[in-house]
């Protein structure tokens, strides 16, 4: 029986405060009409970013025992879409989630969450790195910032790298598996800030490229935000380019919208002020396509 709206299983932390992970893949997702089932790996008072002395609860024993619950109800997904996963086990776990709901052939969206700022988070090491390529073997569209693709690659973080050989780093990211790689904050130049997002579909052996304005404030949870528009763009029926045309206008609108007010960068950007643009159509298509 065709469900009523598309369904998707998100596995990500929750944080009590803060916009990051399911606080913002629920809402964003629902907004965009998409039923969200939520696979939590981990429980936090508030996310990491930023806050010292948080509460923090592991679910990884608890994860098992929600997947196979979903089994006997029989559950199907139209997408698979894991994000922060914390440990060498979750990823087994995630792994073999994959396969085990793949009958009717999920859209499976990887956000290889490890590190920023040419450094691996202080909850990551090599293992970690060495799983998520494996992991990612089984993706149809991964979201690496410049950062990650560079461990996923175990290529040097290099800013002044050129665009040509970021396409080549896209490309051997594809062969690993994914059919669609997306790199976010990839650098613009060497003498300014702004960043782009650049995509490449395999299918179809095109790149594309969205330029990015500098704004000068850092939000945590930015890139789930970004992945999440992506994934409810995607279901709709979006092609690429205008998934990640709809993905950048919306975090650039929510920068905005947070900029001028006077709050801690750590809370994340005032989501609840920009939801209602996910139901407006793209305002203007500034996608590139690179040669």
């Amino acid at each position: 029986m065709k469900r009523s709206v598309n369904r998707v299983a998100a596995i990500h932390d929750l944080s009590g405060f803060g916009r990051s992970s399911l606080a913002v893949v629920i809402p964003i997702l629902s907004t965009m009409g998409v039923q969200v089932c939520s696979l939590p790996t981990a429980v936090l008072s508030t996310h990491t970013g930023g806050f010292e002395g948080y509460s923090f609860v592991d679910l990884t024993d608890s994860m098992e025992d929600f997947i196979n619950h979903w089994k006997k109800l029989e559950i199907e997904f139209d997408c698979i879409y894991s994000g922060f996963l914390g440990s060498p086990r979750q990823i087994n776990i995630i792994s073999k989630f994959i396969n085990d709901f793949s009958a009717n052939n999920p859209l499976v969206v990887i956000d290889p969450v490890m590190g920023d700022n040419g450094k691996l988070y202080s909850t990551m090491d090599n293992e970690m790195v060495e799983k998520m390529r494996e992991l990612i073997k089984k993706a149809d569209i991964i979201t690496p910032n410049f950062t990650e693709a560079a461990f996923l690659l175990d290529e040097k973080y290099d800013l002044n790298l050129s665009e040509e050989m970021i396409k080549q780093w896209m490309i051997r990211l594809s062969n690993l598996g994914p059919k669609t790689v997306i790199i976010t904050s990839v650098p613009v130049s060497k003498v300014s800030k702004n960043t782009s997002v650049l995509a490449y579909n395999r299918e179809d052996g095109r790149f594309w490229k969205v330029s990015c304005v500098y704004i000068p404030a850092h939000y945590p949870g930015t890139g789930d935000a970004f992945t999440s528009v992506i994934v409810g763009s995607i279901l709709q029926g979006d092609s690429l380019p205008i998934a990640l045309d709809r993905g950048v206008q919306f975090i650039t609108a929510a920068i905005r919208a947070s900029y001028g007010n006077k709050y801690p960068e750590r809370e994340g950007v005032l989501l609840e002020r920009v939801l209602g643009n996910l139901n407006m159509p793209v305002l203007s298509s500034s996608y590139e396509i690179l040669e």
